[in-house]
């Protein structure tokens, strides 16, 4: 009989493969000198960016980011004790800071190998079930929506943590799953009616003579690794998400 799960019934995917490239321990990035939304989890970006001047020559450009949202208590405490349990009995060493900068830089280079349509090379970093799926999606799309698909790591505005899971499987197998939620902006042409039901904010950047105009997107990346006593510290990607790019 499987030992009592912590979260629902969930099927566990048949390939578990470590990007150590992007989540080893250790990875901390040097960040830009670009203005971030503040790492508070769970808040609802309700604003994007807008840009403005703070010479009279209109010269220097600066990016102004708002948030508006309550986190949801509930959600957050929840959170912090699943991240409790990851440390207290399957990785004492384990940081949700440097595992969210990790999560970041796979998101960056699996993005941009889907927009690309470099299949093969998800291999090792996808789930083998969910490329199969991804191949068929993106085949499908335009040009524009593909482009859409890539992201770069100084265009993410918002990054946070979604749901946490940890299950046993009937065999005694442990694993964990996090769910990261990106927000990050694109410089895609995507038609208005391009992404119909999806709550899309446009953002104007250089001077009034020559905007650049870019689209705020979101993307949900799931990330899954078993903690099973013998098995290597592997992470995979087991579900993606983006907009109403991808779903």
């Amino acid at each position: 009989m499987a030992l009592p799960m912590l979260r629902g019934c969930y099927r566990v995917p048949s390939t578990f493969s470590f990007t150590r490239l992007f989540l080893s321990e250790g990875i901390i990035l040097n960040r830009c000198a670009k203005t971030r939304l503040p790492s508070s989890p769970h808040a609802a970006v309700t604003a994007a960016v807008r840009p403005y001047s703070s010479d009279p020559g209109g010269q220097k450009q600066h990016q102004k980011m708002m948030v508006l949202g309550i986190p949801n208590p509930f959600i957050l405490f929840r959170t912090k004790i699943y991240f409790f349990l990851i440390r207290a009995y399957f990785d004492k060493e384990f940081s949700i800071q440097e595992f969210t900068e990790g999560a970041k830089q796979a998101f960056c280079h699996v993005s941009r190998l889907l927009s690309q349509c470099q299949f093969a090379a998800l291999e090792g970093l996808v789930a083998e079930d969910l490329i199969a799926k991804l191949q068929e999606k993106c085949n499908l799309l335009p040009s524009s929506h593909k482009k859409a698909l890539s992201a770069d790591f100084d265009e993410i505005m918002y990054t946070t943590t979604g749901d946490v899971g940890i299950y046993y499987d009937d065999n005694g197998r442990k694993f964990v799953s996090i769910l990261m939620r990106f927000w990050y902006l694109t410089s895609a042409r995507i038609p208005e009616d391009g992404l119909k039901g999806t709550r899309v904010f446009q953002v104007s950047f250089g001077s009034d003579e020559k905007p650049e105009t870019k689209t705020l997107l979101t993307a949900n990346y799931e990330f899954q690794r078993e903690f099973t006593q013998g098995v290597a510290p592997d992470w995979t990607i087991t579900r993606i998400e983006h907009s109403r790019l991808l779903d």
